[in-house]
């Protein structure tokens, strides 16, 4: 009796809770890859360009997830032509099965250029795209925004998205937004600047083994963060890169997020989720995570937003940058 009378309390508690609260959280992500066809495309040797593609393909092929990829048309050209060695790198990303979106012409800053220029860099950011997946009887219909900037006031943003419209995107929004960049720097930086020796291995591994575990803690942080916004797991929308340390790591962070228990889905499937029609609230210079837009929202205060994993100064100082 004394067991059940302790007890007792406990089941009232969990009978008043939503039930979807007492679900195990529904782990549900899509992969996102930007700036192909290659992240730092003019700083890498046109003798590594191939072969470091190539093994960033065989990377994602291995992992066997659903990937959209965003170009940049600009990359595709030398001298102001387009290098069919360069479009040939879009055909092997179509070839492996993952969709291709818009990410601007050159990665243009709609802070810096303002919408009537913006509007014509989505417009030569399709010149190739479009008949590329048109051959393949398909149609560009994702849209990110570079460095995830989508104007500084509502009127901005609205000009924008109703453009997109009518041309047929939709915004590609990011939820566990990352410092993956600043690694992938400090990972090219050290793999271009220093002959191969033990140490420079060393340097290389040192980088691989803390940006899984920095990439898990980021999705730590977001799935709580969606938790304690919308009280449950959010379909999340991972944001990466094309670069050399994908090459050398997703496979790796596409297993340790299996462990986490994760179901890698398309980037359609994750934004059925209600929560994508939330108000985006935020204008400003920076681009923040959709799950913070949707907090500024709902005006959350200051201390939401706190604990959020950083760049260990060890790779920024790799990276020559001094902040995410």
């Amino acid at each position: 009796m004394r067991l059940l009378a302790l007890l007792f309390p406990l089941c009232l508690c969990l009978a008043a809770l939503p039930v979807r609260a007492l679900e195990a959280p529904d782990r549900r992500i899509a992969v996102t890859i930007d700036d192909l066809p290659w992240a730092r495309l003019d700083e890498t040797m046109p003798t590594d360009l191939q072969a470091r593609h190539e093994r960033l393909i065989a990377a994602l092929r291995r992992a066997n997830v659903p990937i959209v990829g965003f170009v940049n048309e600009s990359k595709l050209e030398i001298d102001g032509k387009v290098d069919p060695t360069r479009l040939a790198m879009l055909e092997d990303w179509l070839d492996a099965g993952y969709e291709l979106g818009n990410h601007t012409y050159s990665h243009a800053d709609i802070n810096i250029v303002g919408v009537p220029a913006f509007e014509q860099e989505i417009v030569d950011g399709e010149r190739q795209l479009r008949p590329l997946l048109a051959e393949r009887g398909q149609a560009p219909r994702w849209f990110r925004h570079p460095y995830l900037r989508a104007g500084r006031t509502a009127g901005q943003k609205a000009a924008v998205a109703a453009f997109l419209d009518t041309h047929g995107y939709r915004i590609a929004p990011v939820t566990v937004d990352n410092g993956e960049w600043v690694w992938a720097f400090a990972y090219a930086n050290v793999l271009d600047s220093q002959a191969a020796s033990s140490a420079r291995e060393a340097q290389l591994e040192r980088l691989r083994s803390g940006y899984v575990p920095y990439m898990l803690n980021k999705l730590d942080y977001y799935e709580a963060q969606s938790i304690r916004l919308l009280g449950y797991a959010l379909p999340q929308v991972w944001l990466m890169h094309a670069n050399e340390l994908n090459a050398d790591c997703f496979a790796t962070l596409v297993r340790a997020t299996h462990r986490r228990g994760y179901r890698f889905v398309s980037l359609e499937e994750a934004l059925r989720d209600p929560a994508y029609a939330h108000a985006d609230g935020y204008e400003g210079r920076y681009g923040p995570s959709w799950l913070h837009r949707w907090a500024m929202a709902e005006k959350k205060p200051k201390a939401f937003y706190a604990g959020e994993p950083e760049v260990p100064g060890w790779v920024l100082r790799l990276a020559r940058v001094d902040s995410e």
